[in-house]
């Protein structure tokens, strides 16, 4: 690993000693807990919004912005340039014997609008209800990453003899595109032993829940075109194609939209499942059918069997339909048939689910059945499944423990991070969680929030864990 300067703190820094005990540390978070508001504040209003083109004078802003930050905290900061929008390195290097751990987390967010969606507030300005902040990006994934600066920023104040990295990246809600590039290109100066990623969900306030594993991804477009133009259905009805009802039928036939089941041959080979200890682990985690109904607005769903339902979130594959485009959507039927339509699937994949296999399976099953339509590939990701045991697992146990009074449970997420397999295959370093984000905060919905009580617990957990990989050898 290449050498770096001495982590020093910045002038603006008084450097105290303090104890690595929980009270001490919490009474250190508290005493910062204006200067983390204030930080998340100005981060939650840039809004930068990776999806969306117009706002790449935005990401920009909030790169040099997480760049000032972390210079202000005393490490040093580079922006590296990818193919797409930038990523932030962080250093803070105590000493080049020493090992290094490095923190993963994101900056970019997802879309949000006042004007379509039920947001109660505006989503692009920090609003704070006592404990409670909101905004977009406040728990994905903007409130974590300042959560673990803090963290870092404590445990430097405390002496822990580690060196601390922070990789923040730009374009993960748009699935990395530029990340494993950039990883390649970037190896020596992100060289590291080990990353911790705070990226990820809890089960319940009452649990705390790291993955075992991610899952992986395969999205992909439906096409079919049957005309030029809209035609009168009453003229040309019963002769012309309707490609709205040729793709709802193809669909129909990948999968059972009752069921979820996905009736692709082959789809299902190489599912790994879920062990006997990680079913255990999922009895114990504190799910409800109840509270994940609540949590997320939902009226009804496929099962009421609660683990039925944790291992179709966590441990099974899925199809999903995200989107028809085509044909007359305004007010009251205007009678053509549409000449184009359009269907947005993806497939949530899990662990020895190859998404090159999936693609072909897809690709062969559309031609085999309606050969007219055609099919483009989006975003593709590999499952992960993480390390449960050893001294890595062993130190988030004893992180989350000594922070919220329980040991946690090892789940599976059910979501995918597209940097987490580019960094344990390009770094070769192994990749754990270290997630603080809960249900009810609202990832990806309107209203999203994150409290005081996960951010100050965080900065707890995280002082912990960099502790723990300082005792190693």
């Amino acid at each position: 690993m290449r050498a770096a300067a001495a982590w020093r703190p910045a002038t603006d820094i008084e450097s105290t000693a303090m104890n690595l005990d929980k009270k001490s540390l919490l009474a250190w978070a508290q005493d910062h807990r204006a200067d983390f508001e204030s930080t998340l504040q100005q981060f939650v209003e840039v809004p930068s919004v990776s999806s969306e083109p117009e706002r790449a004078a935005d990401i920009r802003r909030c790169a040099e912005l997480a760049a000032a930050k972390i210079r202000g905290f005393g490490g040093v900061a580079s922006i590296l340039e990818t193919e797409g929008n930038p990523i932030v390195h962080g250093r803070f290097d105590v000493d080049p014997s020493l090992p290094t751990v490095t923190v993963y987390n994101h900056l970019d967010v997802q879309p949000a609008s006042a004007e379509t969606e039920p947001w109660k507030t505006d989503p692009f300005t920090f609003i704070k209800e006592g404990d409670r902040y909101l905004g977009r990006g406040t728990t994905d994934d903007k409130g974590p990453a300042l959560t673990a600066l803090f963290a870092i920023r404590a445990a430097h104040e405390a002496g822990v003899r580690v060196n601390i990295h922070t990789i923040w990246e730009l374009e993960e809600e748009i699935g990395s595109p530029n990340f494993e590039g950039a990883m390649k290109k970037y190896a020596e100066q992100l060289a590291t032993n080990s990353v911790i990623v705070s990226d990820t969900i809890w089960v319940s306030r009452e649990r705390p829940a790291c993955p075992a594993g991610l899952r992986g991804l395969q999205g992909f477009e439906l096409s079919l075109e049957t005309a030029k133009t809209d035609q009168h259905s009453g003229v040309v009805g019963g002769a012309a194609r309707n490609p709205i009802g040729e793709l709802m039928k193809l669909v129909t036939k990948m999968y059972n939209a009752t069921t979820g089941k996905v009736k692709i041959k082959g789809f299902y080979d190489d599912v790994m499942q879920p062990s006997k200890k990680e079913l255990n682990d999922f009895k114990n985690s504190g799910f409800t059918v109840k509270k994940f109904k609540k949590d997320h607005g939902f009226k009804s769903i496929r099962t009421e069997d609660p683990m039925e339902v944790m291992k179709r979130i966590w441990a099974l594959p899925t199809m999903e339909v995200h989107g028809l485009v085509g044909g007359y959507t305004g007010a009251g039927i205007k009678t053509v048939v549409p000449p184009r339509a359009t269907v947005k699937i993806s497939c949530r994949l899990v662990p020895n689910q190859d998404p090159k296999k999936i693609k072909k399976l897809v690709r062969d099953f559309v031609k085999r059945h309606n050969p007219d339509v055609k099919i483009s590939f989006e975003a593709s990701m590999e499952a992960y499944k993480a390390p449960t045991t050893g001294p890595l697992a062993n130190a988030v146990r004893s992180a989350m423990k000594f922070a919220f009074g329980i040991e946690p449970v090892f789940v599976r997420e059910g979501g995918s991070i597209g940097a987490v397999v580019s960094m344990e295959q390009v770094l070769k370093a192994p990749v754990l969680f270290l997630g603080l984000s809960l249900p009810e905060h609202g990832y990806h919905a309107p209203n999203e929030n994150y409290d005081w009580q996960q951010a100050s617990g965080g900065m707890v957990a995280f002082v912990k864990y960099f502790e723990e990989i300082a005792a190693m050898k």
